[in-house]
């Protein structure tokens, strides 16, 4: 009995002396500077972050200090605590010397999602991809794959977006209305004749045959481990929201259009533990920031339904002075979100900060208010 009391003593002094000794959690101040183990400012923007095996690793565009045409790749950092970060490398590096490449060094890579398979025991990596020297006019997603988190990620395509197919929510009579469409009526943008047009289906019609746009996008992986990409569509002025394949490197053809002609981008989802489904997104103003928007839906497919800028404090009005980009659920604790947000600095691309602030609810529904800086242990305190 002796040698057990001093073994249960053992090991509460053990514990007492692990509490005492644990470091308190760091604080993210947002809009600063976030030097990574070599010391160097985190350069993965228009980013996300998966978790996986107790690691956390952030997966985002490295930017120049000149241009934000992808000069390296995509890169990925890894952290246990979400405040210090590894530089894991570019994951996935832009081609040299190919120019028959699309991640030819000049290319535009952006907002790249990493999400794990669990049936492959791959990692999936989508961003958008545009072609060097072409503009925005591409629109294209883009696909890679990994055996590992740190890559190295293996290129395997890029594509329009489920092409020859129609939203699988359109009933008869809107598909009927498609036919009536003519573009040669609508080369006046921006009318309300325009805008109604749009919202009936004029560029899903216009570019039904090669596939439709994507541009600013997310990942999303639901309980049942279904994927969804979602992405700004019909020249940023409808998000789609369509399914992945078991394998997660295909679209199914089944999408729904959201938002019709709300000109959104930027979208971030997240899932809250009652089954409600919430996204924020911003508007179109180019690298200058906006009022973010918000919405709901009960499920994935809808119906999603608007609600006013969740943004409270200073510079609310124009989302801190940032672009949503992701929203990452915190491991181990139910309803801990942190919205993720990128304030950009085209002048001086590399140089771009970020916004990382604690979702809260009232009434259960999300809102995010300024933090000059806080800890993780926020969550602990709700």
């Amino acid at each position: 009995m002796r040698l057990r009391s001093i073994s249960l003593l053992g090991v509460l002094c053990f514990l007492l002396l692990t509490a005492c000794t644990a470091e308190p959690p760091k604080e993210i101040c947002s809009g600063e500077i976030w030097p990574d183990n070599q010391g160097v400012h985190v350069n993965a923007h228009g980013g996300g972050i998966l978790y996986h095996d107790g690691t956390y690793y952030w997966y985002g565009e490295n930017k120049s200090d000149s241009t934000s045409s992808a000069m390296v790749g995509i890169m990925c950092y890894s952290s246990k605590n979400l405040t210090d970060w590894n530089n894991e490398g570019a994951v996935l590096p832009v081609v040299l010397n190919d120019s028959t490449s699309d991640i030819v060094q000049g290319c535009v890579m952006e907002r790249p999602k990493v999400i794990y398979n669990e049936k492959t025991e791959k990692f999936v990596m989508w961003f958008h991809l545009e072609l060097k020297g072409k503009g925005y006019a591409a629109a294209r997603s883009a696909v890679a794959v990994s055996d590992s988190p740190t890559g190295p990620f293996k290129y395997i395509r890029s594509e329009r977006i489920n092409p020859g197919v129609l939203p699988f929510d359109m009933n008869e009579t809107q598909r009927a209305m498609l036919d009536t469409l003519d573009a040669e009526k609508y080369k006046e943008w921006w009318t309300p004749m325009w805008y109604e047009a749009i919202h009936k289906g004029l560029f899903v019609k216009r570019d039904l045959q090669g596939g439709q746009m994507a541009r600013d996008m997310q990942l999303f992986v639901d309980e049942d481990v279904k994927a969804y990409h979602i992405y700004s569509s019909e020249d940023n002025l409808t998000l789609q929201i369509a399914e992945l394949s078991d394998d997660y490197l295909t679209h199914t053809g089944k999408y729904v259009r959201m938002a019709p002609a709300g000109h959104n981008e930027a979208p971030a989802i997240f899932k809250k533990s009652d089954g409600t489904y919430w996204m924020i997104t911003s508007g179109c103003t180019g690298w200058d920031p906006n009022e973010a928007r918000m919405f709901s839906a009960p499920s994935i497919w809808g119906p999603w339904t608007q609600h006013p800028n969740p943004c409270r404090g200073k510079k609310s009005e124009i989302t801190f002075g940032g672009q949503s980009t992701y929203v990452l659920p915190v491991s181990g604790k139910k309803d801990a979100f942190i919205f993720m947000a990128d304030i950009w600095r085209p002048k001086h691309p590399s140089d771009a900060r970020y916004i990382w602030l604690p979702i809260q609810f009232e009434n259960g529904v999300p809102y995010i208010e300024w933090m000059d800086s806080w800890t993780l242990d926020f969550f602990d305190k709700k």
